[in-house]
């Protein structure tokens, strides 16, 4: 449905940006302030659910990862939540009953949100509540990052070359 679609990006993408471009020049000045996006872990695992939501929750992550490095050493902490399956409403608003739902993967919100104050107070930049070893999402950062310098080249890799 092209209104739900653009509901979502209004919500998960446009607001955050008008939001953070709203608060972080005064942070900026001031040397102080905080801002926390909640993304999701489908930022991380698109074939897990709709596209177009993991686009959007993977827009989150990669706006604030970028801002986290625009900001460094000017007193600003960012975060990036990536919360997964939690006990809210909108789980009854997408006609889905959270009992429904394999009670092994539901965390409660308060236990989420805990955990990622907890992750804030750690200065973790990125907040898996859920993620028993940080080492898993720095590994995969990692690996990310190996990439960079291969990722734009002047030439074609050699296996597309007959």
């Amino acid at each position: 449905d092209p209104v739900v679609l653009e509901k979502m990006i209004q919500l998960n993408i446009t607001a955050p940006s008008r939001l953070a471009l709203a608060a972080l020049p005064g942070f900026v000045a001031r040397k102080a302030g905080s801002l926390i996006n909640i993304s999701s872990v489908l930022a991380l695992a698109p074939e897990m659910f709709n596209g177009a939501y993991s686009g959007t929750k993977a827009y989150v992550l990669n706006l604030t990862l970028k801002l986290q490095q625009e900001l460094a050493g000017k007193g600003v902490q960012v975060q990036a939540v990536l919360p997964g399956a939690t006990r809210t409403e909108i789980w009854e608003r997408a006609g889905t009953h959270v009992d429904n739902l394999p009670q092994e993967i539901l965390m409660d919100l308060d236990e989420m949100v805990d955990a990622a104050l907890s992750g804030y107070d750690q200065g973790e930049v990125v907040t898996i509540p859920s993620l028993p070893n940080i080492e898993d999402w720095n590994a995969a950062t990692a690996a990310r990052l190996k990439l960079g310098p291969n990722l734009s080249r002047n030439q074609a890799a050699a296996r597309y070359k007959n």
